[in-house]
């Protein structure tokens, strides 16, 4: 069952987080709606610009559509990730997503305000949320990047300033994660503080991680193993999930590990089956080995166990 992401945010608010995962294709949908039932968790879909381009966007919606038909007691949403003002602008009139996401980040604070609030006009209309971002994240995400030094922390009283101008129903703010597998040199922590200072100016208001795979070191070592070379990776630390839950955060965006699992699974495969050439006997393995990855990062999340509380909620 498809629901708005605000539904799922104000059953979460201050008790667990909602998994955000990034996918591509069939076999991923198979995976995520698999971990999530198996898991009793709900779960928000999230579909890139560059998802939507890698097939067609209708072929990747009419997998989404199929998967929710296969596994009829999951309740989850669908939303745009990192999307410019005109993809935005398609997926509202599409009438398939939940919410959408306009990164406009990278410009100024005036400007981003202008254009969000274009978009939140547009959306409100149709009644789709839509989620913001202030201050940038360093590394890449699609075809946006962003060097470590241009990276900034969002400003509290900026956040506020922010939602009020634009009416955004969901903030992702820059606590000092990154995109991509390469997040942090050495041991650093999330910048709780700036969490601490933004749910005091608006409690209740839902704030988004992005950039929060933790980048799992025993996928990376298995991957160098069977031929990769993916040196010096980092990622968030799981067990900081939950403490940010606790502060406002009702959304984390996992997309990296994804890739990480199904890089592993494949890599191992067609190394110790090097006469293989049938793709179907690597994906099915990888269908289980994400599900397997989405439970147990919806344990860590907070989110599992949490389906049969909220299918009451939505029913009241």
């Amino acid at each position: 069952m498809i629901v708005t992401t605000a539904q799922l945010f104000k059953h979460a608010y201050g008790k667990y987080a909602v998994g955000a995962y990034n996918i591509n294709n069939a076999e991923q949908a198979m995976g995520l709606f698999k971990g999530a039932i198996d898991s009793k968790a709900p779960f928000i879909i999230q579909i890139s610009k560059g998802a939507r381009a890698y097939t067609d966007k209708r072929m990747l919606e009419a997998i989404i559509r199929s998967a929710g038909e296969i596994f009829p007691e999951a309740i989850f949403a669908v939303h745009l990730d990192h999307g410019d003002e005109a993809t935005c602008y398609d997926c509202i009139d599409s009438g398939f997503f939940s919410s959408v996401m306009i990164d406009a980040s990278h410009d100024p604070f005036d400007k981003n305000v202008e254009i969000t609030k274009r978009v939140v006009e547009r959306a409100h209309a149709k009644g789709i949320s839509v989620e913001a971002e202030l201050g940038m994240l360093g590394g890449v995400e699609e075809d946006i990047k962003v060097e470590d030094g241009h990276a900034t922390l969002t400003d509290p009283k900026e956040a506020d300033e922010f939602i009020k101008l634009t009416g955004c129903d969901s903030l992702a703010c820059a606590i000092g994660t990154s995109h991509g597998a390469f997040k942090f040199k050495g041991k650093q922590s999330l910048h709780f503080d700036v969490l601490e200072k933004i749910k005091a100016l608006r409690p209740g208001f839902p704030l988004v991680m992005h950039g929060s795979s933790s980048v799992p070191q025993d996928e990376v070592a298995r991957i160098n193993a069977a031929g990769g070379k993916i040196a010096d990776s980092s990622g968030v630390d799981v067990n900081e999930y939950l403490p940010a839950a606790k502060l406002g955060v009702t959304k984390i965006n996992i997309d990296t590990d994804g890739r990480l699992v199904w890089t592993r699974v494949h890599r191992e495969f067609f190394r110790d089956k090097p006469s293989e050439f049938d793709f179907r006997p690597p994906g099915k393995i990888f269908i289980q080995e994400y599900a397997k990855f989405i439970a147990s990062r919806n344990v860590l999340l907070g989110s599992a166990g949490q389906l049969d509380d909220l299918r009451k909620s939505l029913v009241k």
